[in-house]
């Protein structure tokens, strides 16, 4: 998916919100969703697939500089290794297909701001993104540590209201700079 800065910075922005929103609603289904999103069957059932199709979609397309050569059997292996998944690695599979998703949408939203260094505040779309990044490889290799995070964040009524609050905030902010370009 080709997006420009315009586009990048205001998915970012929505991206953010969206987040934000999920941890500032007071609907109760809501909340026990995610809660239960690290552990949940059919969250993983989605991010997963939608995940690996993405992944063996952009493994199809690989050029000749980025082991096109080789792209048949890497195709072959992460297919696999994506429904092997399921059988042998299922706890806190949503988490790593959330990971997955996370690192594919970052990867378009930084090439949407690739290039265009004479706008200083791209920087408040890119900065986050990077830090998500880190942060889903860390979780990609921890998921686990999200139930920990849940248990901490929800501990008290207040902190999920602060947390959504801040990237409600910070998302409205980033949608706001797309408009200044």
């Amino acid at each position: 998916m080709d997006l420009n800065l315009f586009q990048s910075t205001l998915f970012a922005g929505i991206l953010f919100a969206l987040i934000g929103a999920l941890f500032v609603t007071t609907n109760k289904p809501i909340i026990a969703m995610v809660k239960g999103f690290p552990r949940s069957r059919s969250a993983a059932y989605v991010t997963m697939t939608v995940g690996g199709i993405w992944t063996l979609y952009k493994v199809a397309h690989l050029g000749e500089a980025n082991y096109g050569d080789f792209k048949h059997y890497i195709f072959i292996g992460f297919a696999i290794i994506g429904l092997l998944s399921f059988k042998y690695a299922p706890d806190f599979l949503s988490v790593r297909g959330a990971c997955i998703l996370y690192l594919l949408i970052a990867n378009s939203l930084l090439n949407g701001a690739f290039g265009h260094y004479e706008e200083p505040l791209r920087l408040f779309m890119v900065a986050p993104v990077y830090v998500g990044a880190a942060v889903a490889l860390y979780l990609g290799y921890s998921p686990f540590r999200v139930r920990d995070f849940f248990t901490w964040l929800f501990g008290t009524a207040s902190r999920p209201k602060t947390f959504g609050l801040v990237f409600l905030i910070y998302g409205g902010l980033v949608g706001a700079i797309a408009f200044t370009y």
